[in-house]
């Protein structure tokens, strides 16, 4: 992934400054999904407009420009959207980690798994309710809020590496934490 489809994907869902870009990737984006600061934004947008991808919709004041998505930039984000790679270059410390958990003596490996399922367990409740607020405020055929598909795949994440964790934990017969 790149930052320009990050950007051209957030530009998708209307004008915006590269302070407001900067602010989405200081939140759920950034934490969950992509980081990248206005170090690295301000000048992909420019590269971007000199691309003909965004255009600068208006200058505020104290040069503030607002960036909106060009039809050529909505199609090159449509482009990077439905054109799944065959194959990609994988950096996940955690999933790393996991590979290597075997590595540990038996003590240290329970309590690194015990550790992933209580952060997991953390992370779940803590989505969950978002996610159910979400769900009863935008009910099945209302328009699907920025995030909402996003924080959905995040909760089965957890979910998913909760349960992968107490199996672990059972494999080595480990007392399983409730």
């Amino acid at each position: 992934m790149s930052l320009r489809h990050a950007l051209l994907g957030l530009l998708a869902h209307g004008p915006a400054s590269g302070y407001d870009l900067t602010r989405a990737f200081d939140g759920s984006i950034g934490r969950y999904a992509w980081h990248a600061g206005h170090s690295r934004i301000y000048p992909e947008l420019a590269k971007m407009t000199e691309a003909g991808q965004v255009v600068v919709e208006k200058t505020g004041p104290r040069g503030r420009k607002t960036y909106t998505l060009t039809d050529d930039g909505r199609l090159e984000l449509r482009r990077w959207m439905l054109h799944w790679p065959e194959q990609t270059t994988v950096r996940d410390e955690t999933v790393l980690r996991m590979f290597l958990v075997q590595s540990l003596e038996p003590d240290d490996a329970r309590r690194l798994l015990e550790g992933i399922a209580a952060h997991c367990a953390d992370r779940i409740a803590e989505l969950r309710p978002v996610m159910e607020a979400e769900d009863a405020e935008h009910p099945p055929g209302a328009e699907v809020p920025f995030g909402r598909l996003a924080g959905e795949y995040g909760l089965r994440q957890y979910e998913a590496v909760h349960g992968w964790a107490r199996w672990s934990l059972e494999r080595l017969g480990a007392r399983v934490p409730g």
